[in-house]
């Protein structure tokens, strides 16, 4: 009878101690997910042209913050129309950063030289975990108080009527 009880304790134990270990990684797990509504987490970053860009004075209305890398083929292929969009936004008050979380300098500078993207640009390994960021591209579109106002964690065509128009809508 004794070993019953000390078998239930046991279990009871391990169920306690397992049931709190799920709580700790989802609570951990949680605050590290930046998403819509949300204010975003405050950075110094210095893009690859010299600029400073800080949150939350990046000197326009609205940061789009685009996290990639030169290996993922979605991020490469949503590279033209970003150039497009961040040439047809800047004047309207859109920055768009792009910090790749690449770790091989020579990639991303090929990359840079290949693509010559008109937007700003930067590389930084550890801003993305700031933001949860762990799958790319992820891009956050924020407004000058520092809010989140949309999360796409999908690539994107930046030159179609559906992304043109909700930024149009936020101007």
């Amino acid at each position: 009878m004794k070993t019953a009880n000390t078998d239930t304790l046991i279990r009871a134990g391990i169920g306690l101690l397992a049931a709190g270990l799920v709580v700790a990684i989802y609570a951990g797990i949680h605050e590290r997910v930046v998403v819509a509504g949300d204010t975003a987490p405050g950075f110094t970053i210095h893009a690859d042209s010299g600029r400073t860009v800080t949150l939350p004075n990046f000197g326009g209305k609205l940061l789009v913050l685009n996290f990639w890398a030169t290996w993922c083929p979605p991020c490469v292929q949503e590279t033209p129309s970003l150039s497009q969009f961040a040439a047809q936004y800047a004047p309207k008050g859109v920055t768009v950063l792009a910090v790749s979380v690449d770790r091989d300098v020579n990639a991303y500078n090929a990359f840079l030289q290949k693509f010559k993207p008109a937007f700003l640009t930067a590389r930084d390994a550890d801003l993305h975990a700031q933001y949860g960021t762990f799958m790319y591209p992820e891009t956050y579109i924020i407004d000058a108080q520092g809010k989140v106002l949309k999360k796409l964690a999908e690539p994107a065509d930046w030159t179609s009527p559906e992304v043109t128009q909700y930024i149009n809508s936020l101007l």
